[in-house]
């Protein structure tokens, strides 16, 4: 089992998104269990707090 932690930075915009995307596709399609935990967007959770 693969666990991939990504932080904001790396879910900061629609093309990283799609990096991090194609990271977990690329070990799902060698057949690897994955678990991908996923922080908020940059900037997301300061914003929730105010």
């Amino acid at each position: 089992m693969i666990v991939m932690k990504f932080g904001g930075t790396s879910v900061g915009n629609t093309d990283r998104i799609k990096n991090v995307a194609a990271r977990v596709a690329k070990y799902h399609a060698k057949g690897d269990q994955i678990v991908v935990v996923v922080s908020a967007m940059s900037g997301v959770t300061d914003s929730l707090i105010k």
